[in-house]
């Protein structure tokens, strides 16, 4: 478990509020690279039918490890290796059809990709189509050493976390890392170092409490229900849930069962509902969306809420997580998860509540075989306790990133960034410091 730190401005003095989170995570990162040696190419993914913007959708260089995914308002970012001359960019999205582009046909901006709608015949459904849905589910989790990566891998990702009070961003820390995935076959941990990290919080915004996040990247790793299925679904805790077909659909044009789950109406305490995507050739889990039954605030909030600030009330109104796997040759891997969290922090002496979100999002950029299978030390590691903003050194930086794939910011967060470095170009010519 996770936790949300808040702590209350008030006369100088500070007390702790945490929040508990069921996820982890751990970085590790490649060497710093010339951020000269790429090219980058920007734009962004609709809905061919009504010009909606495609959130999350798979954006890949066909052939390689390098890949991106789009933000919450159907943007993307994707630079790609000068070392890579030719190729085709992949654009996938949950029930459209795949676009391949030539990357020679993209441009560096204002690319405007539109995906159409994949049409399923009914006899791909109907013929041969398994009748029960927690038995499909049982044999995808025991398939896992077969259809995921059995070699362990190093992966670079970038990972973000933001904070808002309301729809103000009073919180931003980034940072690219390594994850040495071992193999879904084993009972091993992954194990993540951080890399490079930036961060900045605007705590004037945040009135009488302050927010933070401990756990950083782990809060995102653990959503891994293939590597991890022990934070949702044990042996025992699966016959606490109902699971039902839904429609089916397409992803990267192969057909897709969609399972519906949901907790057992006996069953008192909180657990999970939400959706299960299985590739219905070879039983894999290729994507899963699904929320925290809040239903019963108190029970609920016990699940985050350690300790807290006097006469204030703290409860979640919504928990919600998403993992998505790509394929490779024939074989499965964690590529995106993310997690959000809203909640009401109520005041005994105040006539309004403050309401918060935090989104912490995680996205494998690239990927090599860790042949040797040789884990950082453990004083390398990231510790699972870490609040990554209180490691981060600010965004002082503009080439902080250099040729790492990111996940496109949001315009509230680009005008956000830019704000900040104005503070700090200004506070470097006055000679103060930012706090």
């Amino acid at each position: 478990m996770k936790t949300i730190l808040l702590t209350q401005k008030r006369q100088g003095i500070r007390k702790g509020l945490f929040i508990l989170f069921f996820l982890s995570i751990s970085p590790y990162l490649f060497a710093f690279q010339d951020s000269t040696n790429f090219r980058q190419y920007e734009g962004e993914v609709i809905d061919a039918d009504n010009n909606n913007p495609l959130v999350f959708a798979t954006i890949t260089v066909d052939g390689t490890n390098i890949s991106t995914i789009t933000n919450t308002e159907g943007n993307f970012l994707l630079k790609v290796p000068t070392s890579v001359s030719s190729g085709t960019v992949l654009f996938s999205f949950i029930g459209y059809t795949t676009k391949k582009i030539a990357l020679s046909d993209l441009k560096s901006d204002k690319n405007k990709i539109s995906l159409k709608t994949s049409a399923l015949q009914l006899s791909e459904v109907d013929i041969n189509s398994p009748k029960d849905a927690k038995a499909l589910f049982r044999e995808t989790l025991n398939k896992k050493g077969e259809n995921y990566f059995e070699d362990p891998t190093l992966m670079t990702a970038f990972y973000r976390e933001t904070i808002k009070k309301r729809k103000k961003n009073v919180s931003l820390s980034e940072a690219v890392v390594n994850i040495y995935k071992t193999p879904y076959s084993s009972d091993k941990k992954d194990a993540v170092e951080l890399y490079r990290a930036r961060k900045s919080t605007d705590y004037s915004k945040l009135d009488t409490v302050a927010l933070k996040l401990q756990g950083g990247p782990f809060n995102t790793l653990y959503v891994d229900i293939m590597k991890y299925p022990e934070y949702i679904f044990t042996n025992e805790s699966i016959d606490d849930y109902n699971f039902t077909f839904d429609s089916s659909t397409r992803v990267n044009d192969r057909l897709i069962y969609i399972i519906n789950f949901s907790q057992l109406k006996n069953i008192k305490e909180p657990l999970y509902q939400g959706k299960l995507y299985i590739d219905a050739e070879n039983k894999t889990l290729t994507s899963a969306v699904y929320n925290l039954n809040i239903t019963n605030r108190e029970l609920a909030a016990r699940l985050f809420v350690r300790k807290k600030p006097a006469k204030v009330d703290v409860w979640p109104t919504e928990v919600a997580y998403r993992v998505d796997y790509r394929n490779k040759n024939g074989k499965w891997y964690y590529g995106y998860s993310n997690v959000l969290l809203k909640f009401k922090v109520d005041w005994d002496d105040k006539l309004f509540n403050s309401v918060y979100s935090m989104t912490a999002e995680m996205a494998v950029t690239d990927w090599q075989e860790n042949s040797t299978g040789k884990l950082p030390k453990n004083k390398e590691r990231l510790k699972k306790s870490i609040i990554l903003s209180e490691e981060a050194l600010g965004f002082s930086d503009p080439d902080f990133w250099g040729e790492y794939n990111i996940i496109e910011p949001e315009k509230s967060i680009e005008s956000a960034i830019k704000k900040i470095q104005r503070q700090l170009r200004r506070a470097k010519k006055s000679g103060t410091s930012t706090p």
